[in-house]
C-alpha cells in the first residue's frame, strides 16, 4: 500500500489521527494551533481534503466540515479523508474575514514561513497538506449580508474539475477563473485539483446550503469510489459560463423581490429602492436573463452597491424565454 503523509505525520491503514499545526502565538502568549483531522480507511484510494474557515466569518463552511467529521461521513472505505473545518483560527475568534494584520490568506499564497501571519498560514498549507492530497474542496460562504445559492466554483475548461463539479452535483456549477494567489490556483500549479463550495451568507447558518454541502461531498466521495452510496441530488446542476451583477444607482433602502437561485427574466422587476424619508421610489430591473446565483440581503446600499449576481447558463444565453 502506498504511503500517506499529511504535515509529516504518518497515516496507517484504518488509522485516525488528530494533527496541530502550530501556527504562532497571541500577543498574551496563547499557542494558536490549527487542527487537521485524518482518516485513512484500510483499503487503498484517493486523498481528498475538505477544507473551511480560510475566511473567519464564514461558518457555513466549517459546519459543513464539522457535520461530515460528526455523522462519520470522513471514514470511508477507501482512501484518506483530510478535514480542516477552521484554517483561520484567528478570524474565527474574531469574526472576521481575515486575520489581525488585515490580510487575506487565501490571497497570500503560496505563502512564506517568515512572512506576514496570513502568509504563514498559507505556506504550512502548500508545504504540510496540499503535496500530500489529489483532490479537495473549499469550503466557503458569501460576503456579510450577501447570499450565495449553493454553486461550486472551477476552471470548467480543465477536464477533471468539471468532472468533479460534476459528481459533487451543486444546484449551479460556475465556471470561474482562478484567484491570483489563492489555495485553488496553488493547489493547481502543484497538478492538483481543487473545487470551491459557496453557500449561504457570512456569520449566519443556512441549513439548505449545508446539506447541500455535505450531501455533494457525499456524492463526490461515491464518484472517487471512496463511498458505495450517496444521496440523490434534489435540483438540477446548471452550469453557469457567464454572470455579472446588478448594482445600485443611487443609495437608498433596498427591498428584494426575487428569492436566491430563482430564473429571472430580462427587465424583470428584482426590488425597489427608496429613500428613508419617502421622497422617491424607484423600482430595479435586471438587465438579462439568469439566475439569483447571489443576493444582497442589506437594506441599506449606497451607489454601485452589488445587489444581485445574476449567472447566464446555455438557456440563458441563447434566450430560451424568448426576451433575448
Amino acid at each position: 500500500m502506498k504511503e500517506v503523509i499529511i504535515a509529516e505525520h504518518s497515516i496507517r491503514p484504518g488509522e485516525f489521527k488528530e494533527i496541530n499545526i502550530n501556527i504562532a502565538r497571541l500577543p498574551s502568549r496563547t499557542q494558536i494551533n490549527t487542527p487537521i483531522y485524518v482518516y485513512r480507511a484500510p483499503e487503498d484510494g484517493p486523498v481528498l481534503a475538505l477544507t473551511a474557515g480560510m475566511h473567519g466569518d464564514e461558518i457555513n463552511g466549517m459546519e459543513i466540515v464539522r457535520r461530515i467529521l460528526d455523522l462519520g461521513h470522513n471514514k470511508v472505505k477507501r482512501g484518506t479523508v483530510v478535514c480542516m473545518p477552521v484554517i483561520n483560527v484567528y478570524g474565527f475568534l474574531n469574526y472576521s474575514r481575515e486575520v489581525p494584520d488585515g490580510k487575506d490568506i487565501n490571497r497570500s499564497f503560496p505563502g512564506s514561513k517568515s512572512g506576514s501571519l496570513a502568509s504563514r498560514v498559507a505556506y504550512h498549507m502548500t508545504h504540510d497538506v496540499i503535496p500530500y492530497i489529489d483532490y479537495g474542496v473549499d469550503f466557503h460562504t458569501g460576503g456579510a449580508m450577501r447570499t450565495n445559492y449553493p454553486q461550486v466554483r472551477c476552471v470548467m475548461q480543465e477536464e477533471k474539475n468539471a468532472e468533479l463539479a460534476a459528481a459533487f452535483h451543486a444546484p449551479f456549477t460556475i465556471d470561474s477563473p482562478f484567484r491570483p494567489h489563492s489555495l485553488r490556483q496553488t493547489a493547481a500549479k502543484k497538478g492538483k485539483n481543487i473545487i470551491v463550495y459557496e453557500g449561504g451568507e457570512s456569520v449566519r447558518f443556512d441549513q439548505h446550503a449545508i446539506e447541500e454541502g455535505v450531501n455533494g461531498t457525499l456524492r463526490l466521495m461515491k464518484y472517487l469510489n471512496m463511498i458505495d452510496e450517496a444521496p440523490a441530488p434534489s435540483e438540477e446542476n446548471r452550469i453557469v459560463w457567464n454572470s455579472s451583477w446588478v448594482r445600485a444607482r443611487t443609495a437608498g433602502l433596498f427591498q428584494n423581490a426575487i428569492k436566491s437561485g430563482e430564473l429571472i427574466h430580462k427587465n424583470q422587476v428584482i426590488g425597489t429602492l427608496t429613500d428613508p424619508f419617502g421622497e422617491f421610489k424607484e423600482e430595479v430591473k435586471s438587465p438579462t436573463t439568469g439566475y439569483a446565483v447571489g443576493l444582497n440581503n442589506n437594506p441599506v446600499v449606497n451607489a454601485g452597491d452589488a445587489l444581485l449576481h445574476i449567472g447566464m447558463d446555455n438557456f440563458c444565453r441563447l434566450g430560451g424565454d424568448g426576451e433575448e
